[in-house]
């Protein structure tokens, strides 16, 4: 009878240095796109909350004859129930059957810049003039716009242009 010895073999110092720096070439691949898709997503959902917003403000002023909402208001008219004169109401009655428009006012998505951008997740509606707010709101013509500075999206787009 004879005996085998059972070699057992691993890997050596030169094939695990070659797996980690295969591994490094991919992570470097791959983290910056992970981190742009990042940024579309908060530039799509800051033109999706635009869109929702701004289609609010306009069914708000047909119904409301081409009345806008107030600056004073904006909030409590799209998001609860109105009269003719713009007059709000948490709950539906024979005069306040008008809204709501919007559940609430959407986050902004991104950060604005200097002292006089909103942080991120603000949802306070100024007039155009506000300072630390997410949005700015003009009444006379009914322009919402976020509040970013002069913050870019990826393909430099301010989103004051939006």
């Amino acid at each position: 009878m004879t005996f085998q010895k059972n070699k057992s073999r691993g890997f050596s110092l030169v094939e695990l240095v070659i797996v980690i720096v295969i591994i490094g070439v991919i992570a470097a691949i791959a983290v910056p796109r992970i981190s742009r898709g990042a940024r579309g997503a908060a530039d799509s959902a800051m033109r999706g909350n635009l869109t929702a917003m701004r289609n609010a403000i306009d069914l708000y002023a047909a119904e409301h004859n081409g009345v806008f909402p107030t600056a004073a208001d904006f909030d409590a008219q799209l998001t609860t129930f109105t009269n003719a004169t713009g007059g709000d109401n948490a709950t539906k009655d024979a005069t306040h059957i008008f809204g709501p428009y919007l559940k609430a006012i959407p986050p902004l998505p991104v950060a604005g810049v200097g002292t006089t951008g909103g942080a991120i997740g603000d949802t306070d509606v100024a007039a155009a003039d506000g300072a630390g707010v997410g949005w700015l709101y003009t009444q006379a013509t009914g322009e919402i716009e976020p509040n970013t500075g002069t913050a870019a999206d990826e393909s430099g787009v301010d989103y004051a242009d939006y």
